[in-house]
């Protein structure tokens, strides 16, 4: 029989709880929950002596566990399951792979409001006893709210007492017996509730509206209230009273005088956080010849292949092929994810698919608040919303029927999550989730990663190429500028801008075009270093130079956060000669009003994009060409089209070339393409100028001939000579202790472990690129492994093994060991 079945002859239930253990927990199932329990659902259970848990059903089974004595379910929180079976099998796919425990998966893929914790609260059963004790002052205010309120978390506790003296209160309180413990579950997640108002019954048709109109002749206030009343119904269905009264400029009282003349009527509902603004109606969806045949060939080869590669030169138009498949996909009565690596991305798309989809289509990315995660979670779970658009935690989502996932921009690395754990690849947690639901996989990219292209070469995948610019747009032309050019124009105080890109931002600006100039650095600058002795200001915490910021006077550290004053003196040798080093988007900013001081510039970094509606403000602002210049980090690649912008500036192409990385000159070339590819998307007049010192670099010259095959041949040449990914799998173990002494000795067990198994190669233990962060010393085991599954299984047993085996060792209990399967 199906462990999905309500049978009750199940009496144990394998629970995953939203902590850091390595497995599951068996709980006994009483016999009056037995007939009612299913997979998926949530229960409260307790751990240890007061915590109490939700947790989610993972087993059912008859099973009793041997090595401890098992604790009952406390109660059923759901009465139907909140997690798919497909989901939990996702979920242990997750947690194998990427060496992350039950809990740790769970904790990245549930909204917060669906964890619940226990939250103990004290209910006040005093009566009127409490006036003849003698009360210390502290427990004599806690007992004043108790009065009052009936019942105090301990977090509200808190607040009314110092955390000091909270035991000893809490105990008087028990003591008197004028208080009752409960460490229930709170259900953190509440519908939210607004006043909705409604018409009269007596006054929806056209004539009794004719009749109101008439009436309202003379109460002009009251007149207006009504027409927008109409539009807001005509625009979203129903009327919020908020919103009533601010866009009729009226107030609550003269609402009320229409609700006491029966002519409206007002009700408290639960209502929809997630409403978009209709946008216009879509166009039908018109192919070129070279989207035909593409998407022809698209067609042909996903009925091959579950995988298919999509390459398409950036503007030739991949999101229209994706539309017509999604299209498709739910007019077969299934379910479509569209991953996007970057929310800033999502902002634009929104608009436009929506127009396709309209409340079909839900968004869900890291920026929405946590209940309006749960009712995106609950729409996708009843089959409300048809296609998700969002970035990589859409794919945690319950979804019924899933038939097709798009993953733009597949190539860009912030699909890998760094922190917390579960530490997993989007694009490739993708394709394992669609084989769960047979569906189907389209990457989609310009530049696309050496290892999906390899896959191509093996033939795991079917390749689609768009090989021209959407209605034959010309691409950008290339320019490499030697910044020594900058030296002739120092003596005017520009530092940045070459005479070559000051021209060409010249001629935009007369012709009414949008610029890009891109840096990918944030921070006015980077560093600054004393020009007598060498010392540069360093983080105390880190391992790390000081940025300077201008709009906070202040140098940063990126790391840990430490903000301190401006330093006017060398710390070392006293001198004052401090020199700024480098630049960051701050100062290009600055320059760029400098030399072009009518022009309208605006920043794009992660400074700059700070809340929950910037991005939306700053595209509009863009749209709407209210502004000139847009400086920006890497933010400014990932897809944006905005047709009015024909150069793009990339003000200092070695610094994306002289990190030490074997990814390197695929990143340089990826970020370099993409940037270029915001130019000149609409007319075809778009021209790109790329400032670089070592103008000879090949990455740069394939980059201006826009040659990707020349760039993949060289690149797969060389990892296939060293053994890098896609011929090898790449694991980093990472150590942090604030000892160095503890964190080189766990790296150092941990590297011999491995080298007893044959057929690795282990480097390190070695110092992190930055050995110091937030007071941590970070130690690094790197272990290239061949792409055998038994062998990679084999791998992960040792780490997890050492890892606990280091963690029992006297002194070496804090030590932190992270383990990133697949970094990028």
């Amino acid at each position: 029989m199906s462990p999905h079945s309500t049978n009750t002859s199940f009496r144990y239930a394998e629970i995953i709880l939203p902590l850091n253990l390595p497995q599951t927990l068996t709980y006994g199932i009483p016999i009056e929950l037995q007939g009612e329990l299913v997979i998926g659902m949530r229960v409260e259970v307790s751990l240890g002596k007061n915590k109490v848990f939700s947790g989610i059903v993972e087993r059912l089974h008859n099973d009793a566990p041997d090595a401890y004595q098992i604790k009952p379910i406390r109660n059923i929180i759901d009465q139907a399951p909140i997690v798919n079976e497909m989901q939990l099998k996702f979920w242990r796919w997750i947690g194998h792979y990427y060496v992350a425990s039950p809990g740790e998966v769970m904790q990245g893929a549930l909204p917060a409001h669906l964890k619940l914790m226990s939250e103990t609260r004290l209910e006040w059963a005093g009566g009127n006893n409490h006036e003849n004790i003698n009360w210390s002052d502290d427990t004599y205010l806690a007992v004043e709210a108790l009065v009052i309120k009936k019942e105090l978390t301990i977090s509200e506790l808190r607040e009314i007492v110092s955390s000091a003296h909270l035991p000893r209160v809490i105990n008087e309180l028990i003591e008197h017996e004028v208080v009752f413990v409960n460490e229930g579950l709170e259900e953190s997640y509440l519908p939210r509730k607004e006043k909705i108002v409604m018409l009269a019954v007596e006054y929806k048709g056209d004539a009794a509206m004719k009749l109101l109109f008439d009436k309202l002749q003379r109460a002009p206030k009251q007149l207006d209230l009504l027409m927008v009343y109409i539009e807001l119904s005509m625009k979203y269905g129903y009327v919020r009273q908020s919103e009533l009264i601010e866009r009729s400029k009226s107030n609550s009282a003269q609402l009320k005088t229409l609700v006491d003349k029966s002519y409206f009527t007002i009700e408290q509902r639960d209502i929809d956080r997630l409403n978009y603004i209709p946008g216009q109606k879509a166009p039908k969806l018109e192919l070129t010849v070279a989207q035909e045949t593409a998407f022809t060939t698209l067609q042909a080869s996903l009925e091959k292949k579950d995988v298919c590669l999509l390459q398409g030169v950036t503007g030739s138009g991949k999101t229209l092929l994706y539309i017509q498949k999604i299209k498709e996909c739910i007019a077969s009565g299934k379910q479509a994810i569209f991953l996007l690596p970057e929310i800033a991305l999502t902002t634009q798309l929104v608009t436009r698919l929506h127009a396709y989809f309209g409340e079909e289509m839900g968004v869900y990315h890291s920026r929405f608040s946590n209940n309006e995660r749960v009712e995106i979670w609950e729409k996708v779970r009843r089959g409300t919303y048809k296609i998700v658009l969002g970035t990589r935690s859409a794919l945690w989502l319950p979804y019924n029927n899933l038939g097709i996932i798009i993953v733009d921009e597949e190539h860009d690395a912030s699909y890998k999550q760094n922190d917390p754990a579960p530490r997993f690849h989007a694009r490739d947690a993708a394709i394992y989730l669609a084989t769960l639901y047979d569906a189907k996989i389209i990457l989609g990219s310009a530049t696309p990663s050496i290892e999906s292209l390899y896959n191509v070469q093996q033939k795991k995948y079917g390749y689609v190429q768009l090989k021209e610019r959407y209605q034959s747009v010309n691409m950008p032309q290339i320019k490499i500028v030697d910044a020594r050019s900058l030296e002739t124009v120092r003596k005017q105080g520009i530092k940045l801008l070459t005479p070559e890109l000051q021209e060409a931002m010249t001629r935009a600006l007369q012709q009414n075009k949008q610029i890009i100039l891109f840096q990918n650095k944030r921070g006015y600058a980077p560093f600054q270093m004393c020009t007598m002795c060498g010392w540069v200001p360093q983080c105390k915490n880190c391992s790390v130079s000081l940025t300077y910021h201008k709009y906070t006077d202040k140098l940063h550290c990126h790391y840990c956060g430490l903000k301190t004053r401006v330093l006017h003196s060398c710390m070392k040798c006293g001198s004052s000669n401090l020199q700024s080093k480098s630049f960051g988007t701050e100062k290009i900013e600055e320059e760029v009003k400098q030399v072009f001081p009518k022009a309208r510039v605006a920043r794009m970094d992660i400074d700059s994009m700070r809340g929950k509606q910037r991005f939306t403000q700053l595209l509009d602002q863009l749209l709407q060409h209210k502004i000139d210049v847009l400086v920006g980090t890497q933010m400014v690649v990932k897809g944006l089209d905005f047709a009015k912008v024909s150069l793009v500036g990339i003000l200092s192409a070695d610094s994306l070339l002289g990190f030490p990385d074997f990814r390197i000159n695929e990143r340089g070339f990826q970020l370099m393409s993409q940037v270029s590819g915001r130019a000149g998307r609409a007319e075809g007049d778009g021209e790109v100028i790329i400032q670089a010192y070592n103008i000879q670099h090949p990455v740069l010259q394939w980059v201006k001939e826009q040659d990707f095959k020349a760039f993949y041949q060289s690149e797969i040449s060389y990892r296939q000579q060293f053994n890098y990914p896609p011929f090898s799998r790449l694991i980093k173990i990472i150590f942090k202790h604030k000892d160095e002494t503890r964190a080189i000795d766990a790296a150092t067990d941990m590297a011999k472990a491995l080298n007893e198994l044959e057929g690795l190669i282990v480097q390190g233990p070695v110092p992190a690129g930055i050995a110091r962060v937030r007071n941590q010393y970070v130690q690094e085991v790197w272990i290239k492994c061949p792409k055998e599954a038994s062998l990679l299984d084999k791998v992960k047993n040792i780490m997890k093994t050492q890892k606990n085996m280091t963690l029992a060792r006297r002194g070496f209990s804090t030590v932190q060991i992270i383990f990133d399967i697949d970094p990028v």
